[in-house]
């Protein structure tokens, strides 16, 4: 239950950051935060100690390739902006990249299975 806390109050101290940072000079620094690779840390760990040193090589390969999804959110979402009011914009960067993470996990499992 603590450490339920503590994740709790991570993920609200970074959600206050976010929030200060959008105000500030610096307002791009905002779509850094939420970067910052904390489950990637938890995931690399987790599987770094319970599978073997090929898993997590595979892990961290699939990270890499995991990057696209997000590119293709914000790539989709920069120009959904310009027609769209902001929250059917957001869902349908969603929407594109849940498109993009589900064609990536297709084609995972299909050549590294």
């Amino acid at each position: 239950m603590t450490g339920l806390v503590i994740k709790a109050l991570i993920g609200a101290l970074m959600v206050i950051a976010i929030g200060i940072l959008s105000k500030t000079r610096n307002y791009y620094l905002a779509g850094l935060l939420p970067l910052f690779p904390t489950f990637a840390l938890i995931a690399h760990y987790v599987v770094g100690t319970e599978r073997n040193i090929d898993a997590l090589r595979n892990t961290i390969i699939f990270g890499l390739w995991g990057v696209i999804p997000y590119m293709v959110y914000l790539i989709s979402l920069y120009f959904f902006i310009a027609w769209m009011k902001l929250p059917y914009a957001l869902l349908s960067g969603v929407i594109c990249w849940s498109l993009a993470a589900w064609l990536l996990i297709s084609l995972w499992a299909r050549f590294h299975a």
